[in-house]
Formats: C-alpha cells, sequence, structure tokens
C-alpha cells in the first residue's frame, strides 16, 4: 500500500447472527496504522488493545470485532511461518529471509506490520514427509522455543486484537512429524496408539503432551492426523491411527480429548482424508477417486469424533475428491468445507488451510489464493508464501466485494472465540517438561503397542544380541542398547542373535536376511519381505517405544499389540488375545 491514505472500518458484530455493520474510520496507512476508535467515544491506537467483556469466548470475540479496522481483520486470518528463533533478534540470513517472505527483519516486526492473528513455528528432521514445505526453523529447545513464544505475544500484545491470545501453534504429531524434540516427553507416534488400541492411554498421553505445549507457549496443535490410512501413503503413514475407521475414529476422539485438556487446541487433518490417496500433496495435488457415500463411511469417522471430542480446529487439505468438488482442491473448495463440514458433519470451530505454501495452492498467486481460500470456508490462512501480497490482496478483495464483509467477519469471530476458549484454559509451568508422570503415560502407551506378527509371543532374542539396523539409525540402535542393558540383557557389537531395525522409508533392500527379529519401527508393510524367525513392529523410534521393545525381547513384557494396518501374509498379532 506504500504511502496512500487508506480508509480502515469496523465491524459491529450481533454475537448471536454474527452480522456486521458498516462503520467510517480515519486514514492511516498499513505500515503506521490509524486510530482505532476505542469505547466510550475515545481514540485507542493500535498499540492500545480494546477492552473486552469477560465471560463466554463468544461474547468477547464479537465485542473485539466490533472494534477492529479492515487491517485489523484480514490480519487475524493470517498464520505465516517467519525466520529465527526470536521474536526481535535475527540473524542476517533470517532477516534476509523475513525480508522476502514479508519486507521485515524479525518475526516481531511482521506480527506488526501485517497485525497478524498468529505464527506457526516449523522446522524439520531426517525421517519427515513435511519437509518440502518446511523453509525455515524455528525450534531448538523448550527454553528457546518458551522465550520466542513469549516475543511474539509481546508483540501481538499491543495490536488492536491484543486482548485475544497471540496464536503460536507447530506441528507435534509425535512420530516422524516431531517439531520440538529435546527435553520434552516424547509420545510414540499415531500408527502405535492404533496398535495399543485403548483410546485412554492415548488421552493420558496427549494430556501430558498438551500440559508440555502449553507450558513453551504453543496454544495450538495441529494434530491430531485424522486421516484412515486406507492406502499405503508414505507421507500419512504411520501419522494415521489406522486402516479401520471405528478404531482410528476413537483413538483421534482420545488424543482431542487429551491434548485440549492440557490447554492447546487440536486441529484434525487433513480433511477430507489425505490416506484415501497414496499420492503427497507437498509434491502434486493427490485425487480422491471414492464416492462421497465411501468417504463418508471410510473417510470421515476419526473426523466426526474429533468433532464430537470438541476439537476447536480442522485443517483443509489440498485434495482433489472428485466426486464432490472435481478438479478444486478441498482448500478451495465451498462444496467440501462448507456445505460437507460445516453443514453435514457440524463442525462449527475453526476451519485452517493446510500450508499455502505448497504446489497445489500455488496455483494461483498468494493473494488471490488467500481470497479463494477464505471464501471457501477457510478461517485462517497458513504460510502463505508471501505475507504482503496475501494481506494486500485480501485487503482489495474486502474493498472491492470479491470477499464479503460478513465473511470476514464471520471468519475472524471465529478464530477470536478460539482464542479466548484458549485463554481459559490451563497452562503449566516449564518445570512440568519431562515430568515422570508425564513419561510413564508416554510408556504406558508404547508398550501397549509393541506386536508381534510371526514367532513367539514374548521372549524372542536368546543369549547375547548385537543390534543392527539400516542406515543412518545409530541413535535409535544407541536407545535400544541401553534399554536392553537396563533390562538385564547382554549387548554385544557381533556375533549375538541378531536384531536389526528397519524404519521410515525403508524397504525390502533395508532388510538383513540373517536377522532372527526384524522390528519395523514405522508403517509395518516392509515385514511382509522380511525371513526372520520373528517379526516385531513398535511403529515408533521414540525412547518409549525403545525401552517396551527391549522389555519383550527381554521376556519382561508380553507384546499385546495389534497390527493397525493389513500387512500381506502375516496376521495381526499371533499373541492371542
Amino acid at each position: 500500500m506504500g504511502g496512500v491514505p487508506i480508509r480502515p472500518r469496523r465491524a459491529s458484530v450481533a454475537v448471536a447472527a454474527l452480522t456486521a455493520l458498516l462503520v467510517s474510520g480515519c486514514s492511516g496507512t498499513r505500515d503506521s496504522p490509524a486510530p482505532t476508535p476505542g469505547p466510550a467515544g475515545t481514540s485507542a491506537g493500535p498499540s492500545t488493545p480494546a477492552t473486552t467483556p469477560t465471560g463466554d469466548p463468544a461474547a468477547q470475540a464479537a465485542a473485539l470485532v466490533a472494534t477492529l479496522s479492515d487491517e485489523d481483520l484480514v490480519g487475524q486470518v493470517l498464520m505465516p511461518y517467519a525466520y529465527g528463533d526470536s521474536a526481535t533478534k535475527v540473524s542476517p540470513g533470517s532477516a534476509a529471509g523475513n525480508q522476502a517472505l514479508a519486507g521485515v527483519d524479525t518475526p516481531a516486526e511482521m506480527i506488526a506490520k501485517y497485525r497478524l492473528g498468529g505464527l506457526i513455528l516449523v522446522g524439520f528432521s531426517a525421517d519427515d514427509p513435511t519437509k518440502g514445505n518446511q523453509e525455515t526453523t524455528n525450534v531448538d529447545n523448550p527454553k528457546q522455543v518458551h522465550e520466542l513464544t513469549g516475543g511474539l505475544r509481546a508483540a501481538a500484545g499491543r495490536l488492536a486484537a491484543g486482548p485475544a491470545p497471540f496464536l503460536v501453534g507447530t506441528d507435534q504429531e509425535y512420530g516422524v512429524v516431531t517439531r520440538i524434540t529435546d527435553d520434552v516427553t516424547v509420545l510414540p507416534s499415531a500408527l502405535a496408539a492404533g496398535a495399543a488400541g485403548d483410546p485412554a492411554l492415548t488421552e493420558a498421553a496427549w494430556r501430558a503432551a498438551g500440559t508440555e505445549l502449553a507450558a513453551m507457549g504453543i496454544n495450538i496443535d495441529f494434530a491430531p492426523v485424522a486421516d484412515v490410512l486406507a492406502t499405503r501413503s508414505t507421507v500419512i503413514g504411520s501419522r494415521s491411527y489406522g486402516a479401520d475407521p471405528k478404531r482410528a475414529a476413537a483413538q483421534v476422539g482420545g488424543a482431542v480429548r487429551g491434548l485440549q485438556a492440557g490447554g492447546v487446541a487440536a486441529t484434525l487433518k487433513h480433511f477430507p482424508g489425505h490416506g484415501h490417496s497414496a499420492d503427497d500433496s507437498h509434491q502434486d495435488l493427490p485425487v480422491l477417486t471414492q464416492s462421497a457415500a465411501a468417504l463418508k463411511s471410510g473417510a470421515w469417522p476419526p473426523f466426526t469424533a474429533g468433532i464430537g471430542a470438541g476439537a476447536m480446529a480442522v485443517m483443509s487439505g489440498h485434495l482433489d475428491a472428485r466426486t464432490i468438488d472435481p478438479g478444486t482442491p478441498a482448500t478451495f473448495s465451498h462444496k467440501l468445507l462448507t456445505d460437507v463440514l460445516r453443514g453435514q458433519l457440524g463442525f462449527t470451530g475453526v476451519v485452517i488451510t493446510d500450508g499455502m505454501n505448497m504446489p497445489p495452492a500455488k496455483r494461483w498467486a498468494p493473494g488471490e489464493a488467500a481470497v479463494r481460500a477464505l471464501n471457501a470456508g477457510n478461517d485462517l490462512i497458513l504460510m502463505t508464501p508471501n505475507v504482503g501480497q496475501a494481506y494486500d490482496g485480501l485487503l482489495a478483495a474486502l474493498r472491492g466485494g470479491s470477499l464479503t464483509r460478513a465473511r470476514l467477519v464471520e471468519a475472524v469471530t471465529r478464530v477470536l472465540t478460539m482464542k479466548f476458549r484458549l485463554a481459559a484454559l490451563p497452562t503449566a509451568q516449564m518445570s512440568t517438561l519431562n515430568a515422570p508422570a508425564h513419561r510413564a503415560a508416554a510408556d504406558a502407551l508404547a508398550a501397549g503397542a509393541v506386536t508381534v506378527l510371526r514367532g513367539a509371543c514374548g521372549g524372542a532374542a536368546r543369549g547375547p544380541i548385537t543390534v543392527t539396523s539400516s542406515g543412518g539409525r545409530d541413535g535409535t540402535r544407541s536407545l535400544l542398547t541401553e534399554a536392553l542393558t537396563a533390562a538385564g540383557v547382554k549387548v554385544v557389537p557381533s556375533g549375538g542373535t541378531v536384531v536389526h531395525l528397519v524404519g521410515y522409508g525403508d524397504g525390502t533392500a533395508d532388510l538383513r536376511a540373517d536377522a532372527a527379529v526384524t522390528v519395523a519401527m514405522d508403517t509395518p508393510y516392509v515385514l511382509a519381505k522380511a525371513a526372520s524367525p520373528t517379526l516385531l513392529a513398535t511403529y515408533s523410534s521414540s525412547r518409549a517405544s525403545m525401552t517396551a521393545l527391549a522389555a519383550v525381547l527381554a521376556g519382561k513384557a508380553r507384546p499385546g499389540g495389534r497390527s493397525p494396518v493389513t500387512v500381506p501374509g502375516l496376521p495381526a498379532t499371533t499373541c492371542a488375545t
């Protein structure tokens, strides 16, 4: 917008109807926001947040929306990423990244300039199917994350929307997509929880996880994955709770209840069901060929269960559901997001796009993509590839009429309602991180997951053990060696009973023909080709999972898990229930 004068407007919203009345304001620019009329006729600048009523979050949201200018409204539906591990002090490289992304140097400046509603903390690891759109990382350790989120909230607190807590989100799914791994309780993967088959264990573990995320200042998690693993999708894989819609639904419900009890909003993803295509939306637009009836019965039960459990958010997926809205990614489909998700499934919370820096969303320029996504029924635009273009595009569409004020106000009201709901949830202290009770919850879930798909039901290893693995898994081998030693099993570099580990991305070439025991630490499909007399699955390579595996190998625990996906030629378990 440069220095061109603009006329911000205010929207007055009736609490029940979420309708808006247009009100004139004063002139200003995006970089130097105009004063926002405050309560009782006073003039409150953007650094003086409006006063909101206490009590009902919807009433608080409606009152706050009524004070916001056009620029404030647009900013509240944007949740980009940023470069740098601090809100105000970044490296020259991070400053350059922020300049390209948003024309600013720091995350705090990005929040101020675009009046943002939230920010996502990003990161990547070696075994991460989402690394294709993770442009940077904000995550190092809990102390750093806590300081970063505090700085982000300090910047957001000076905005007109400051009374509503700033959203700080991340993808803490556990398993292959885990942003924060050091000095926190790390749960086993979703597929491991599906193998354990006990929603109460899942709920307890996710309550521990939510408590720790909230303590670090993260108040929305882009989890749990509600996708049913109907195909051998490598991008979803062990991120899913399994192939059975009803069993996965029970798990998703438990994860939602636990996470939100810990003080963090849960996000069901990726609607209408990424697990029903084997293709990767980080590379192209996956196609769902199933009928609407098949999706309703096979893909949507976990979403319905999560909604029933009170999930505050749903993430729309870059997926082409051919029988419902052919050729249109669900992210941009009014039929799927408004008619189906809201109309049929009854979801009333916040709909969030998947990353808008992914190829299916980049077929349009950032501004047009943001407008299309909002008009389809999304309320938050996640990870736009250019913050300034998305912001300007939304503002121009609002003033030009291609984005109605009612739709924008509806979206912002939902976002603010969620924020005020989050404000009422508990927030633990940093001292709760990796607490013994939290580790016990993770351990119990991991122990319940260990599955024997071939061989005796427990006590598989005899004599000294030699732990081997496919390439690049030194850390996991060390975890298992440590756990076996603690369980009283001798581990030798060579010459012992070979226990071979395979994990994410591994195939037949990564198996070992002479292994007495082969263990799948991700999806167990590769076990169909393994020659070992004993086949086990942990579905996860976390410390808790390796501890549970060691107990089974040592004969000190019975492997009670059942494979949540079908492995050709193998039973779900050889252990009688």
